[in-house]
């Protein structure tokens, strides 16, 4: 089978196409001829040596998690209802496999697609959705309510953007340059140049001068410490990444506010399967509308990890197989 290898950690050069043996799946275990494959920014990260210790690999290894395609074979005890289902999945239990033609998962973590799905919209939603979605339930939001989300137009912040319009909040999507700009607008929201000097002061005149309730922080660094200082007393603050390279420094603050860093993540992972056959499901109904910025065949990993590190992306990128 075609797949990609981490031979050593570095930039992303280091990502090699290879040739591996073709995996059959074991007892449990089915076996999916791959379409589109997942990539986020913690892949890059994880591929650099900079990732946390959750997703501990060491090379060589192929990155990755996600995918898109249908089931071509089944093993032992494994309903043969499986077979030729299209679905998403994960590679393995652990981190890693999913850059590849074909993967061994296991049927209670993959998910049929509802009928007429196609595999892009489905792999963009299956990890960025369900998170969203998570991270609004323990962060609620309600009608009337400023929020600001940044970066506002990546692979979660779309997702995330769209699924607080439906609160009736008033939401501000924080990006960078103006083609993410024109793409949060489309979103039907306002949105400010984190990279302009004075955005702060922008986001205080959409909100009339009274300030934010909610933010929603995958950038961290400077902009999620600015971003935090616009919370009302009593406000709420969800840090969900660090784009930047690092979270949002925010332990020192003596504001009244109430602040979650990215450890509450993995307490998301354990009601996953519920919310991605719901973010699933919104998706075929057209109530979710990813933001699919740019494909890559499979074999051009390292040039859509070097765009995710040079921010040269507008919502979700995928590899194609």
């Amino acid at each position: 089978m075609r797949a990609i290898m981490v031979t050593r950690f570095g930039a992303p050069d280091v990502l090699e196409p290879v040739e591996l043996p073709t995996p059959e799946p074991g007892r449990g275990e089915i076996r999916v001829a791959v379409g589109v494959v997942n990539v986020v920014w913690m892949d890059a990260r994880i591929r650099a040596g900079k990732g946390p210790a959750v997703f501990a690999v060491a090379p060589p290894y192929v990155p990755g998690s996600g995918v898109a395609g249908t089931v071509d074979a089944i093993g032992d005890d494994v309903d043969e209802g499986w077979l030729g289902a299209t679905v998403v999945t994960r590679a393995g239990e652990a981190y890693g496999g999913g850059y590849a033609d074909t993967v061994v998962g296991r049927p209670e973590t993959s998910f049929p697609l509802p009928a007429g799905m196609d595999l892009r919209s489905a792999m963009a939603v299956m990890d960025d959705g369900s998170t969203a979605l998570g991270l609004l339930e323990v962060t609620p939001v309600r009608a009337a309510e400023r929020v600001l989300v940044a970066p506002g137009v990546g692979g979660l912040g779309n997702l995330l953007v769209q699924l607080l319009v439906r609160t009736g909040a008033t939401v501000i999507a924080a990006v960078r340059g103006a083609d993410k700009l024109s793409a949060a607008r489309a979103l039907g929201v306002a949105a400010v140049d984190y990279s302009a000097a004075g955005w702060s002061d922008a986001v205080r005149s959409i909100t009339g001068g009274h300030g934010l309730d909610v933010v929603f922080d995958g950038v961290g660094g400077s902009v999620g410490v600015a971003a935090a200082n616009l919370l009302v007393d009593g406000g709420r603050f969800s840090g969900y990444g660090m784009s930047s390279g690092s979270e949002a420094a925010l332990s020192g603050t003596d504001r009244r506010v109430r602040v979650l860093g990215m450890s509450q993540l993995p307490g998301l992972w354990t009601d996953g399967p519920r919310r991605v056959r719901h973010v699933l499901d919104e998706t075929a109904a057209g109530r979710l509308a990813p933001i699919i910025g740019r494909t890559y065949p499979l074999g051009a990993a390292a040039e859509a990890h070097a765009d995710i590190e040079a921010r040269r992306f507008i919502g979700k990128s995928l590899l194609l197989v």
